[in-house]
């Protein structure tokens, strides 16, 4: 004797299976995951540096430390994705001081910019002068701009504008010293380097310069023993 069907059971026979998540809807999600890691991987490593870890960059970002080494399998690979743009910049002003029919001028201003991206991102210099094995590219990118900023200081020598004895490295040393600057604010901090970097271009130039320098910034050190 056949056995009665219960409704439940009808309904669940004509049931059809779940539909997993599109090709392009888990292509989304692993985007939208990759550019929030990106996104909060850039503001951290601008405000704190870059030695903070990859598991507290998974919990700012919102997602779990499986997802963030999948998009990043190791630091390095992510730092040098956050500041690749900031790479491509700064080999980009030097560019444009090659472009500059005075050549001091054009060091000058590059120096300048390059510093005010320093400033503003606690980072990007420690990622600038870090050694990357696995990052072919960033480390190709750097040293095309190190290679245009020796280009322009020997054209700077020959002009006259830049003292003979100046070398890349105390280009680079320069760059370092005024990333270590500390402000209560981005904008105190690009203040603090224009006028640091106007001093630094005094002692290198070999012309004279009595022109006023930008203004003088209360860094938190003043701030504290006034």
């Amino acid at each position: 004797m056949e056995q009665p069907v219960r409704f439940g059971e009808a309904r669940a026979s004509t049931e059809q299976p779940s539909v997993p998540h599109s090709t392009h809807e888990l292509r989304s999600d692993a985007r939208d995951n990759r550019d929030r890691i990106l996104q909060v991987a850039r503001k951290v490593f601008a405000e704190e540096g870059i030695d903070v870890s990859m598991r507290e960059l998974a919990r700012r970002a919102e997602v779990g430390p499986a997802t963030l080494y999948r998009r990043f399998p190791t630091k390095e690979a992510l730092v040098t994705e956050a500041f690749r743009e900031q790479m491509a910049t700064c080999t980009a002003i030097v560019d444009d001081g090659l472009a500059d029919p005075d050549p001091w001028h054009g060091l000058s201003g590059a120096i300048e910019q390059v510093c005010v991206m320093h400033a503003q991102d606690r980072g990007f210099t420690a990622a600038f002068v870090s050694a990357f094995p696995q990052a072919v590219d960033f480390a190709q990118e750097r040293t095309r701009a190190l290679r245009s900023l020796a280009e322009l200081i020997r054209r700077a020598k020959e002009s006259g504008g830049l003292r003979r004895d100046v070398v890349l490295d105390d280009i680079v040393a320069l760059i370092m010293a005024n990333s270590g600057l500390r402000a209560t604010s981005r904008q105190s901090a690009v203040a603090a380097s224009r006028r640091f970097v106007a001093l630094q271009l005094r002692s290198i130039g070999a012309r004279p310069d009595d022109g006023p320098l930008p203004p003088a910034v209360r860094l938190p050190l003043m701030a504290a023993i006034r």
